[in-house]
């Protein structure tokens, strides 16, 4: 399995502190039956900019101690990049990491709106053959507010990834709750554990998974973790058809 939104990285962000902590997060990974793991540290986020080398160097780094080690595990390089006018500027130049050097970038937005430009920015970042991934979209309070923003913005050709630690309720049964209306919504298209620690912010991997089987999202398990494996081989991602977006008996989230 794929992990395409962790911060594994030490020292940098809000993840592990230093490299022992880093490698028990790998360790842990593993047995979680994650084999792949994506390193999204922040960059351009008001508290943490891990710069394009250092991710580039701790990635390799770690990956050399996991095969020391024999860990069944492989590491990308990436980024979760705070939402910026000029982030297209920024992919130009070679400032910002994409999913495991794909055309899919993972994009966060601020907790609690939408800027104005979000719109205008994806349809320049598609228009240029990069695919937005917007982070953890039910842990924005706009977006909770309405979800169609999130309609309007899939519609534009961004696709959205859905935590773990959300489904199992790790942030409050009303982000579980709506995660859950989400998925059922066709909004969300791909799944990260967002890990930062092994306390307050572990991977919970597998327990999201079972939340979703638990509620018969068998197809959305499927879904979700062929699209995490499509982004590594940098295949084109299928969204959901336009008319399957929001079943009927869904729509009552949706304000018009």
């Amino acid at each position: 399995m794929i992990d395409m939104h962790s911060h594994i990285l030490f020292g940098v962000d809000d993840g592990p502190k230093d490299f022992d902590e880093a490698i028990k997060l790998l360790e842990q990974a593993t047995r979680e039956g994650i084999t792949t793991i994506i390193a999204t540290s922040h960059i351009k986020h008001p508290l943490y900019s891990v710069d394009y080398e250092v991710v580039k160097e701790q990635v390799e780094c770690l990956q050399e101690t996991v095969e020391e080690r024999k860990l069944p595990l492989n590491l990308y390089t990436g980024h979760e990049v705070r939402l910026t006018e000029n982030m297209l500027e920024l992919y130009e130049m070679k400032q910002i990491h994409t999913l495991a050097n794909s055309k899919y970038l993972l994009v966060e937005l601020p907790n609690n709106m939408i800027p104005f430009y979000t719109k205008k920015l994806i349809v320049s970042l598609v228009g240029a053959g990069i695919t937005p991934i917007i982070a953890h979209p039910e842990r924005n309070r706009a977006i909770i507010e309405n979800p169609k923003r999130l309609e309007i913005l899939v519609r534009e050709g961004a696709l959205s990834q859905i935590t773990a630690g959300s489904l199992t309720g790790q942030f409050g049964r009303k982000i579980q709750h709506f995660s859950m209306e989400l998925v059922r919504s066709n909004l969300v298209h791909t799944y990260g554990s967002d890990v930062h620690n092994l306390s307050t912010r572990p991977f919970l991997f597998n327990q999201g998974l079972k939340i979703l089987e638990k509620h018969k999202e068998f197809e959305a398990v499927d879904y979700l973790l062929g699209n995490n494996e499509k982004i590594v081989r940098n295949e084109r991602i299928i969204p959901y058809e336009p008319e399957d977006i929001i079943p009927k008996k869904w729509r009552r989230i949706f304000k018009n």
